[in-house]
């Protein structure tokens, strides 16, 4: 890992800390930086889990803010060697422990790819472990297709039958 990809993983960690202080219970990079698959167009997406965070996503990002600030120079430092480039965006999902248990489909991909900076009492890493454990019950498979990827989440699904992940 790179001194700018730690610098920047330090700041962030750092800034939200910061600003949630103990209500913070994960933060994790996913996507294309946690896949290790990042370009320079590519965003940064966070997984930031709060206890107590402000209702609506307009509040939270309103709130995230602080974080985007603090985060601007190491962000700028990332892609620093080549000419033309800005800092990449943050792109957060800000959810609160109860929101995750409810689940979301965001969080397949990251049975594969995440990377914790954070993850007091291993709340999300052992949500993970749940989850991949009913995904290998259910026979669950990622179809790599022209373009990306779908999963099947159960190969002998009958109709009616409802799929609980």
């Amino acid at each position: 890992m790179s001194l700018r990809i730690v610098q920047f993983r330090e700041t962030t960690l750092a800034a939200c800390r910061r600003l949630y202080k103990d209500h913070l219970t994960t933060l994790a990079v996913f996507g294309s930086w946690a896949r290790v698959t990042a370009s320079p167009c590519s965003d940064i997406d966070l997984l930031v889990i709060v206890d107590n965070l402000p209702n609506g996503r307009m509040k939270r990002m309103a709130q995230f803010k602080d974080v985007e600030e603090a985060t601007l120079a190491a962000r700028k430092g990332i892609w620093k060697d080549m000419e033309g480039q800005t800092a990449p965006e943050l792109s957060p999902v800000l959810k609160t422990p109860s929101e995750v248990v409810v689940g979301s489909p965001l969080f397949l991909d990251m049975t594969d790819w995440i990377d914790f900076l954070f993850d007091r009492d291993r709340f999300f890493a052992g949500y993970l472990e749940g989850l991949r454990s009913r995904l290998k019950a259910l026979g669950a498979r990622r179809h790599w297709a022209a373009g990306g990827y779908y999963w099947e989440y159960k190969p002998d699904i009958k109709p009616s039958e409802v799929i609980v992940l």
